[in-house]
């Protein structure tokens, strides 16, 4: 019941969401240049009540921030594959991204935090390969991580799709722009930063996108409000093949 609740969700506005090429260069164009892209109305209202009553009839094992590891869940797995969601990371990635990882963050009144500025390094993996500019490694819920290169997070986009209203008093992710043009930046970099730039509050209606590229230094501050703001964010790579000999893992 699940799965179909979420079949009938996903293709009813297929044709509807589908970028016209000139919106799918802007996209694409304001990614490059920003390290982000916001799209309205990917999902309307009645297909994110089914998305939201599928994920909340399905295992997921939750943590105060939410469910990592979330690509395990079927449901999870068959909206990361949603063609409108494939069409925007392909656009930016190219013909043959996939998704790989999908995390659900839930800020809710009983279970409030925050997210320091930082970007997203670490990526899951088959196996552990020493390769320079790979590590330190880790291991999270019998999954292997490595903080990534350069070269390796250039081919990752992060699409989070907004199952509540963003707004400015419920913790919305900020970011600095174009800080994804410098690279992997060590913590004192990334304070220097903070204080140089103008930071963009990411305010993203239910039922759109936000598609972010990992090494954009980003933020989340604490609830000043009641209002839930739940997001699946959903990452994608150019290949699974992140690097001759190394093969990014489902998780």
């Amino acid at each position: 019941m699940l799965l179909r609740l979420a079949e009938r969700a996903l293709p009813a506005t297929e044709r509807r969401s589908r970028p016209k090429p000139e919106r799918e260069q802007q996209f694409d164009s304001q990614v490059r240049a920003d390290g982000f892209a916001i799209v309205e109305r990917v999902f309307d209202h009645d297909e994110i009540d089914s998305i939201s009553q599928a994920l909340n009839s399905t295992p997921l094992a939750r943590s105060r921030a939410g469910a990592r590891h979330a690509m395990r869940n079927r449901v999870v797995a068959e909206l990361a594959r949603a063609r409108r969601l494939l069409h925007l990371a392909r656009s930016v990635l190219g013909p043959d991204a996939l998704p790989y990882r999908a995390t659900l963050f839930e800020k809710l009144p009983t279970s409030n935090w925050l997210v320091v500025w930082h970007q997203d390094t670490a990526l899951p993996l088959c196996q552990r390969a020493e390769r320079a500019g790979w590590g330190p490694w880790s291991v999270k819920d019998g999954v292997i991580y490595a903080h990534a290169p350069m070269s390796a997070l250039n081919r990752v986009l992060a699409i989070r799709v907004h199952l509540d209203d963003s707004t400015p008093s419920n913790g919305p992710l900020r970011v600095l722009p174009g800080t994804h043009r410098h690279g992997v930046l060590s913590d004192e970099a990334i304070s220097s930063l903070t204080r140089e730039s103008e930071p963009v509050e990411c305010l993203v209606p239910r039922g759109g996108v936000l598609a972010m590229r990992p090494l954009l230094v980003h933020a989340s501050s604490k609830s000043r409000s009641g209002a839930w703001r739940r997001v699946l964010h959903i990452e994608y790579a150019a290949s699974m093949q992140i690097e001759a000999g190394l093969e990014l893992a489902l998780a």
